[in-house]
């Protein structure tokens, strides 16, 4: 039975501050959506300090240290991917927006896409959502919702440029 994570338990370990998104999902409505506005509003905090490909790094050890942490406050809470869990929304909405132009815009399509895209769960998203029930399986469906919003914005970007 999966227990509702509160204060307590996000505080009781470091991989619980992390996997609920220091506290953004612990929203009781939408924690997605606050996570991903919480990576929203962080992005902006650490961006200017580190370059492109230094934010790449430093993105890709958060997104390997987010299976770890999912997977331990997964199997605390009883459920591999409960929607308090929004360090999967986080990492790679932090992607996409190193990845999109640095407009308010492209940012709130952006946002939209992704939103869009993990609710929805396209293929290959599914696959992982419905088949891998670890911290790998749950970081994965949001890299693919993360890659969908990318090639959307692409063509919105042939398509208005």
């Amino acid at each position: 039975m999966a227990r509702r994570p509160d204060l307590k338990f996000l505080l009781a370990h470091p991989a619980h501050f992390f996997a609920l998104g220091c506290g953004s999902g612990l929203a009781p409505k939408a924690p997605g959506t606050f996570g991903t506005l919480f990576a929203w509003a962080t992005y902006a905090l650490f961006h200017a300090y580190f370059s492109d490909g230094g934010l790449l790094f430093l993105l890709s050890a958060a997104y390997l240290a987010g299976i770890w942490f999912i997977d331990v406050t997964g199997r605390a809470i009883g459920d591999p991917d409960h929607g308090s869990i929004v360090w999967d929304e986080i990492v790679p909405f932090w992607l996409v927006l190193l990845l999109t132009p640095d407009t308010i815009l492209w940012q709130l399509a952006a946002f939209a896409l992704f939103r869009f895209f993990d609710i929805t769960k396209p293929q290959p998203a599914r696959y992982f959502d419905e088949h891998v029930k670890n911290g790998f399986g749950v970081m994965a469906d949001d890299l693919v919702a993360a890659g969908y919003t990318l090639l959307a914005l692409a063509m919105l970007k042939i398509v208005f440029a």
